[in-house]
């Protein structure tokens, strides 16, 4: 496809590299020199200077028969133009981010089919989500749903405790046989692993694992976690994303939120009925004592400032708190949060660059996912008839070196499937795969 990007920020970047591996032909658009060159530099994509919101730089950029152009700049403004533009200049599809959610979405006579725009993604509801779905899922790192929620993939840390240390996959596969599930990835230190069954697993690893959504609890359990249900939680930081948790978590547990401006502290308590609002700043130990952080089940830091988040979350941690959850700005970070002892580091602009994805690999393929810190997605694709997947056993298919199938589902029924699984036309079979073996397993199922 022809995919122009407009702005080579963080979000851009992202795309522009997923994208560019996946031998699409992508052009950048950015005013910063800057930026553009560090595109350049690291990606065999096109790069133009210049604003997306200007005609003839968005002609320049091949806008007339673009099948799509992604508009994700920090103005909401200059994205909303350049896909206006776009659509007027016969692009295909169009894509805005946009970072003030009543930009687009509030009442109005308009709506963002009326600016020709596809699809619409609002990065700190996402990565709200994603806190989310890690409160209500303690034990977790990660997790994702397919399949309608039926089956998910869960990221579970090997602590030095853990029960699983030291044994190869088949010892755990044949030990804990009554839960069917699937290894589909193992990331050590900086490195991601596509298992094998003499894999070891080591201190320190972060697993992810496929099963059957009411199997989940028991493998979690076998790993050695506490499956307990989060009661407290404390959130420091009232913007958007802060906000944003406590809305949809504060009917279900009790949550505090710690917020350093005196204004912003007395709207969010108008607006969060059953959550405490506290004015005060994340890193005074007394204030954090005074509230109770010892006897708080996590502790989530969204503010503006990543090493403030961060290193807030680790006196959370050195004063027992059993779930710590970070936002961070800088994609660099990511990996780098089992080395620390942060259970999971959200970055908005994966959590965006993710949907974004997701919408472009509509068709054959069902959803995608990127996890934060792994170089990987997780893809759930769909058998075409014909298609080299259908024609043998998994153990005989010769399935691309860097990726593996982790369930399949047929009609109603899902399968974590074994080396005699045989996969039919229009089953929907969930892979995860490392990003040079993505075009591969595409031609498997076309």
């Amino acid at each position: 496809m022809k995919i122009i990007i407009v702005g080579a920020g963080e979000v851009g970047f992202h795309l522009a590299k997923i994208l560019s591996q996946e031998r699409h032909d992508i052009v950048v658009i950015d005013k910063s020199e800057e930026r553009l060159a560090r595109v350049s530099d690291a990606l065999d994509v096109m790069t133009l200077e210049g604003s997306g919101s200007r005609v003839g730089t968005l002609q320049k950029a091949g806008a007339p028969g673009a099948d799509m152009l992604i508009a994700v700049t920090s103005i909401d403004e200059v994205n909303l133009t350049s896909c206006l533009l776009a659509h007027k200049l016969g692009t295909r599809k169009k894509i805005i981010r946009v970072n003030d959610p009543d930009f687009l979405f509030s009442e109005g006579p308009l709506s963002p089919r009326d600016f020709g725009i596809d699809l619409v993604i609002y990065p700190e509801g996402l990565a709200a989500q994603e806190i989310v779905r890690l409160i209500r899922r303690s034990a977790a790192t990660d997790v994702l749903e397919f399949a309608e929620g039926r089956i998910q993939l869960i990221g579970i840390k090997i602590d030095q405790d853990s029960p699983l240390i030291n044994k190869t996959l088949r010892d755990v596969v044949a030990e804990y046989d009554e839960v069917p599930f699937r290894a589909v990835a193992i990331h050590r230190g900086l490195r991601t692993i596509i298992p094998n069954a003499e894999e070891i697993f080591r201190k320190g690893d972060q697993a992810f694992v496929i099963a059957k959504t009411q199997y989940v609890q028991e493998m979690l359990k076998l790993s050695g976690k506490d499956t307990a249900k989060l009661e407290k939680i404390i959130i420091l930081g009232g913007g958007r994303i802060g906000q944003h948790v406590a809305e949809e978590l504060e009917g279900e547990i009790s949550v505090k939120l710690i917020e350093s401006g005196k204004e912003e502290s007395l709207k969010l308590a108008d607006v969060l009925s059953k959550t405490m609002v506290i004015q005060g700043e994340g890193k005074d130990l007394d204030l954090l004592a005074a509230e109770g952080i010892m006897d708080m089940d996590a502790y989530i830091a969204v503010t503006r400032d990543e090493e403030d988040n961060i290193i807030s979350c680790l006196m959370a941690k050195h004063l027992g708190v059993k779930k710590i959850i970070a936002h961070v700005e800088k994609l660099d970070y990511i990996p780098l949060a089992n080395t620390i002892g942060i259970d999971a580091l959200i970055n908005k602009k994966l959590s965006a660059a993710t949907a974004i994805l997701k919408f472009i690999r509509k068709g054959e393929i069902v959803s995608v996912a990127t996890l934060h810190g792994v170089d990987a997605e997780v893809i759930e694709m769909v058998a075409q008839k014909g298609s080299s997947v259908t024609k043998r056993p998994l153990k005989d298919l010769k399935f691309p070196e860097g990726a593996i199938i982790g369930c399949v589902i047929h009609d109603e029924s899902v399968t974590i499937p074994i080396g005699a699984t045989r996969i039919s036309p229009q089953d929907r079979v969930v892979v995860f795969t490392l990003p040079k073996s993505i075009k591969d397993v595409e031609k498997f199922f076309n």
